[in-house]
């Protein structure tokens, strides 16, 4: 893995680019999400969490009942994100160091009501992306919902062999394995795709691989 993960989180602080408008149409659905199960318990699960702003600043805004697992990495990333909860008063938030492609990183976890994959389909192998998301079922709850970032193709960098916009190929792998699509977010002027799927209570549970992915990048 070779992409200095750090740096690449410094792209959030232009708000003309494609990485932040991404972010804001995260924190949207997660909101969206969250806002359809008040006075419900929620859990949230977040893999390769970052420094957890894909998350954290929505928690914060909302009055929602809410049980938070985020798993990242680095750990500087991860400071950053325990900083946030700390500042936030967010009791009820974990954060994790750890590798989320490991499935001993989520043990013992509840599933998801919301489970956040930003960040991570792109830096994986179609294999590794099948594998996954067969293994989704077992990590989120029925009804519950996934949400999902994929960039367009990057060319001689783009790891997936899909004829196409690789963001298609998440969305088939998605139906395959017992999800229905509830959003689809493809900017006509930007390289990012945002989606949500929602998990049907007919998926077939697996059991979960020891390792679901690695990074490649």
């Amino acid at each position: 893995m070779s992409t200095d993960w750090r740096q690449w989180h410094e792209h959030y602080d232009d708000p003309a680019s494609g990485l932040a408008r991404r972010l804001a149409v995260v924190r949207d659905e997660v909101r969206r999400l969250l806002s359809g199960r008040r006075g419900a318990r929620t859990q949230v699960t977040s893999i390769c969490a970052g420094d957890g702003r894909d998350l954290l600043p929505v928690l914060a805004s909302m009055e929602v009942d809410v049980d938070a697992v985020l798993v990242e990495i680095d750990p500087v990333l991860a400071d950053r994100a325990r900083a946030t909860v700390a500042a936030s008063g967010l009791a009820q938030v974990e954060v994790r160091t750890g590798d989320a492609g490991l499935a001993s990183a989520l043990a013992g976890e509840t599933p998801a009501d919301v489970f956040l994959a930003c960040g991570v389909f792109g830096n994986i192998t179609d294999s590794d992306l099948e594998t996954t998301i067969g293994a989704l079922p077992g990590l989120v709850a029925p009804g519950g919902a996934v949400v999902w970032t994929r960039g367009a193709s990057l060319r001689d960098g783009e790891l997936s062999d899909h004829a196409g916009d690789p963001a298609d190929l998440v969305r088939e792998l998605f139906t395959r394995h017992g999800f229905a699509e509830d959003t689809f977010v493809r900017p006509a002027d930007a390289a990012f795709r945002v989606g949500v799927h929602r998990r049907s209570s007919d998926a077939a549970y697996v059991a979960l691989p020891e390792r679901m992915f690695s990074f490649a990048r």
